[in-house]
């Protein structure tokens, strides 16, 4: 387009804004004109600030006569909640721009006659996951259905690109690219903190693109419901329902609201917490997590949107830019453990440009309010959580290979290229990809009798998949997501209710009841994957505990409550939470200490039990979690001694029959990076855990199938399916390339390795602080409480902590 057309056609877009009284945002403006000018890029703007029209208005004003046949815009999004609104906003939009465009959606949940129809002829706009986007790219005539893409636009980028999803998306983008050179790529993104490398990542090998950020006024506001008292003793959870009152009262203050949790079960909690307290509020407060049915979670965001539902606990599930306009307020049920997650959360309410949004924190354990001040400052300060990219993930490369060669077939030398433009595999050396073939065509050296695994075959050049079942097995198993295996909820007479892990509904016994949904439920058998059940009248059973429930403190969010407690130690009690938290904190400072920035705090104690040493880092459970095993492990090196461990985001445990010399430890290399690497392994029992990582990995490159709908393999089939696979490679093929990734993976995802690293470094540097106070400190106690819930003891575990949170309140007066 020449110049004077794309000022001609930014006119247009302004004069509709106009008609509807509105003004485009500045950065609104300079997408359009990027976009027609045939520039790719990364939107970053606060959500509900306008991200879907200034990514949707360039392709339509630059519509031509020629554009009214097939696909010209392929719409990605992360979750299938985000499609029903993303596609009413587009619509909207087309019938002013492109009336005669089509906009339609396609995820997993889309009728199968829909998507016939689709295989006919596709929509101008079409709005999709990674999943289903990838699975388009298995059938014959993808390119003929995808060729015409001129435009991708990727939402929520910043959720997909530190992941395998994202990673498939990056393929998927390499394959457009090399369909059509000139196909632009736009991402949208509200909470990043590395923009620069999102922005790269997105583009990909040799294409260039612009950052463009939308310097929207959005105010949020970031608040505390404060207990009346705090325990200096805490421990997780033990305010719990506590605040009940509280949080009945924010709810009856606001228009409508949402009360996000961290894990499912606590959303099942505090429903029933709530609904029980003002039963007149059933009907008008429901939950919303990923288990239920789609039917049940589309009814709950129709009821947001309505206004017809006052409050909704939810999960995740309801974390990404979801257009809920009557929602005025938001509450966080414990800490949110990360900035870019509450400040997420926190856009939910005033989703609309100019409005406020208003989140408020509700602790669980009088810590979390040292956690809620941090993420305060931490949003004040712009401090946002980076988002590391992925390298080399050859499960998913083995997997898109199939992909392609159902899709048409290729050429290697041709693919290797293609796949080599791409961020996650730019690296991807000449070995690697030849391993990668002979897997998918040959099933390794390992597997290379079995013909099953002999999924490609070469014809005249040209790789194809030529086996029915072959095909329709790997576009069964297209996808990167790889949780428990998951068995339906279902009445015995009536509909289905969502899912629950099959870990947990395989100890049910019938009569037991448990709550999900927001209803209690009573168990009546389980059979073929489905989990039978009838109402029940009176909750007591069990509340399903789904998996992923420990989220770890992000590293940003760790480095603002350090300087809390710097603050802290200096007599500076600033906010409103850590001048509640101040009685706990001078109970710590009188006992032992409470550490600055630059000081690691470890507190001697002795006890019936034994001897504890407790190590004060504040760097999130999963660091702690292998910062323990290493010193436990270094330590054990210099003297004979064995030691039980417990951890949580503030720092760890190491208790043993012996007295440990820290001195010598620390003076002997406790903090080295020297041999890290062969340390951590030795530490812990890295083969079990790299054993169980490989199920994820055995399953995305298609080694292990989960079954055909409606008989999917139980998780403990798949598990010992995927065992099987990970002992004939180490004992038949060590140098697999599958099971470096998952020691890779282990270390990474399981342990932070790279946070690890860096925590040492800090540590290293730190003043050491040794203290032996002659109780558990505040800070010890709950460290202390964690490993005491998961010992077996003969009385209820909740009434001894209270009498020893209680003996330690008389001891400090």
């Amino acid at each position: 387009m020449t110049a004077r057309e794309i000022e001609d056609a930014v006119g247009r877009a302004h004069a509709w804004f106009s008609d509807l009284g509105w003004t485009p945002f500045e950065y609104q403006s300079t997408v359009w004109r990027r976009f027609l000018k045939g520039e790719s890029g990364l939107v970053h703007s606060a959500t509900g600030s306008g991200k879907t029209l200034a990514a949707i208005l360039g392709p339509m004003l630059a519509k031509g006569a020629e554009d009214l046949q097939g696909l010209r815009v392929l719409w990605i999004t992360p979750l299938r909640a985000l499609s029903h609104d993303t596609e009413r906003a587009l619509r909207e939009a087309a019938s002013v721009f492109a009336p005669e465009w089509r906009v339609e959606t396609r995820t997993g949940d889309t009728p199968s006659s829909v998507k016939a129809k689709q295989a006919k002829e596709m929509p101008q706009i079409l709005v999709t996951t990674p999943e289903s986007l990838n699975l388009l790219l298995s059938y014959p005539h993808s390119r003929s259905s995808l060729s015409a893409v001129d435009c991708v636009i990727v939402d929520e980028w910043h959720e997909l690109m530190s992941s395998k999803r994202g990673v498939q998306t990056e393929l998927a983008l390499a394959r457009l690219r090399m369909w059509n050179p000139d196909v632009r790529t736009w991402g949208l993104s509200a909470t990043l903190g590395n923009l620069p490398e999102a922005l790269t990542v997105l583009m990909g090998i040799g294409r260039k693109g612009s950052l463009v950020t939308g310097d929207v006024p959005k105010h949020i506001v970031i608040d505390t419901l404060l207990p009346e008292s705090i325990e200096r003793f805490p421990w997780a959870g033990h305010l719990g329902v506590k605040m009940l009152p509280q949080v009945i009262e924010a709810i009856e203050s606001s228009c409508s609201c949402l009360v996000f949790t961290n894990t499912r079960s606590q959303t099942e909690i505090w429903h029933q917490a709530i609904v029980t307290a003002r039963p007149d509020w059933k009907g008008v407060g429901e939950t919303h997590h990923g288990s239920l049915d789609r039917g049940v979670r589309d009814a709950v965001e129709l009821g947001i949107k309505s206004g017809r539902l006052r409050c909704v606990v939810c999960t995740s599930s309801l974390d990404l830019g979801v257009d809920f306009s009557p929602v005025d307020r938001v509450l966080q049920v414990g800490s949110p453990k990360g900035v870019a997650r509450l400040l997420q959360r926190a856009g939910s309410s005033g989703h609309q440009p100019g409005s406020v949004s208003r989140i408020t924190c509700v602790p669980t354990f009088a810590l979390e309010l040292i956690d809620i001040s941090a993420t305060r400052q931490g949003a004040i300060d712009g401090r946002i959580e980076k988002r590391a990219s992925l390298s080399t993930p050859l499960d998913v490369l083995a997997q898109h290979c199939v992909t392609v060669a159902l899709g048409g077939g290729f050429a290697k030398n041709e693919l290797l290229a293609e796949v080599r433009t791409s961020h996650a595999y730019a690296t991807l050396t000449d070995g690697e990809w030849q391993w990668t073939l002979d897997f998918v065509m040959r099933g390794g050296s390992s597997l290379k009798a079995y013909p099953e695994y002999h999924k490609v075959i070469e014809v005249d050049g040209v790789c194809r998949v030529d086996d029915r079942k072959i095909g329709l097995r790997h576009r069964l198993s297209i996808g990167t997501i790889v949780s428990d295996a998951a068995v339906q909820v279902q009445y015995v007479h009536g509909g289905q209710l969502g899912s629950v892990e099959e870990s947990f509904a395989s100890r049910l016994l019938a009569g037991d009841q448990f709550l999900f949904g927001g209803t209690i439920l009573e168990f009546v058998r389980l059979r073929e994957m489905t989990c039978w059940v009838r109402r029940a009248k009176k909750l007591k059973g069990a509340v399903p505990r789904w998996m992923g429930g420990r989220l770890p403190l992000s590293n940003e969010l760790a480095q603002s409550l350090r300087e809390r407690l710097d603050e802290a130690a200096r007599g500076v009690f600033a906010s409103p939470e850590m001048a509640k938290v101040k009685p706990l904190l001078e109970v710590q400072g009188r006992w032992s200490a409470i550490p600055k920035a630059n000081e690691l705090l470890i507190e001697e104690h002795q006890s019936r039990e034994g001897h504890h040493l407790f190590i004060f880092p504040f760097e999130g459970r999963l660091v702690h979690e292998g910062l323990a095993a290493l010193f436990a492990y270094r330590i054990s090196r210099r003297q004979a001694i064995t030691f039980s461990m417990a951890m949580n985001d503030y720092g760890f445990e190491l208790l043993s029959n012996e007295k440990a010399d820290v001195h010598d430890a620390v003076e002997s290399g406790l903090f080295a990076k020297a041999g890290l690497l062969e340390d951590i392994p030795a530490s812990l029992n890295a083969a079990e855990m790299a054993r169980r990582q490989f199920r994820e990995i055995a399953r995305v490159a298609g080694l292990v199938f989960q079954g055909y709908p409606g008989s999917n393999k139980s998780a403990r089939q798949i598990q010992a399916s995927s065992g099987l696979f990970y002992d004939v490679f180490t004992k038949y093929d060590p140098t697999n390339l599958l099971l470096d990734q998952a020691r890779r993976e282990v270390l990474e995802r399981q342990l932070e390795a790279s946070r690890l690293v860096q925590s040492l470094e800090r540590l290293s540097r730190s003043r050491i602080l040794i203290t032996a106070p002659s109780h558990p400190s505040p800070l010890a106690f709950p460290i202390l409480v964690d490993r005491l819930r998961q010992t077996v003891s003969s009385e209820r575990v909740g009434t001894r902590i209270e009498r020893m949170a209680l003996k330690l309140e008389r001891e400090a007066g």
